[in-house]
């Protein structure tokens, strides 16, 4: 099942008979959103310090030219390492945790909302397992399929798209760049 239904479903199913009008009740979603927030970035954490433990220096190189919208004629080649490629994916799922709490914090604090809490606190510990770099870190995952390097962004509409790691793709971005560095 794809993630955003998932999400949606979860959102729903969790939400049903919670009395967030109680005091105590709002004290245990707060105490739990917070728990699953040190959970989350102490394991973002942990895959951090374990990559680096690793320092798998494996060179990786993709063309993303198709993914973000360049101007015409810059190469989208990109060369870097195993290690670097995971700390930056890292990276990007630690500020996604930290936004999600700046918002909740919003929302919370100086909107009054209860209920993203309890929702949060369940798609953070869900989004953290569907993490690729978590996978292949904390659960012992072989790298390959859909965890293959580099990371295929999952769609909502249809097959997950990516960059572009074929020889034919590579050797046009390295042409590419080649080109804009004689003119």
């Amino acid at each position: 099942m794809n993630a955003g239904v998932q999400n949606i479903m979860l959102s729903l199913g969790a939400m049903q008979g919670i009395p967030f009008d109680d005091p105590a009740v709002l004290n245990y979603v707060r105490v739990g959103y917070v728990l699953s927030q040190v959970i989350i970035l102490g394991t973002y954490f942990y895959v951090s310090y374990k990559i680096k433990q690793k320092n798998d220096q494996t060179v990786l190189k993709y063309d993303i030219s198709l993914i973000h919208f360049q101007s015409p004629g810059s190469g989208g080649l990109v060369t870097t390492t195993v290690r670097d490629y995971d700390l930056s994916e890292t990276s990007k799922a630690l500020r996604g945790a930290y936004f999600g709490v700046a918002m909740m914090a919003f929302f919370h604090l100086y909107m009054k909302y209860t209920q993203p809490l309890f929702i949060q606190a369940l798609m953070g510990l869900k989004n953290l397992y569907d993490a690729k770099v978590v996978a292949i870190h904390v659960l012992g995952k072989v790298a390959d399929g859909d965890l293959a390097r580099p990371f295929k962004a999952a769609s909502m509409f249809g097959a997950a798209a990516g960059p572009q790691t074929d020889a034919a793709s590579i050797a046009e971005a390295e042409k590419k760049v080649g080109t804009k560095k004689e003119e």
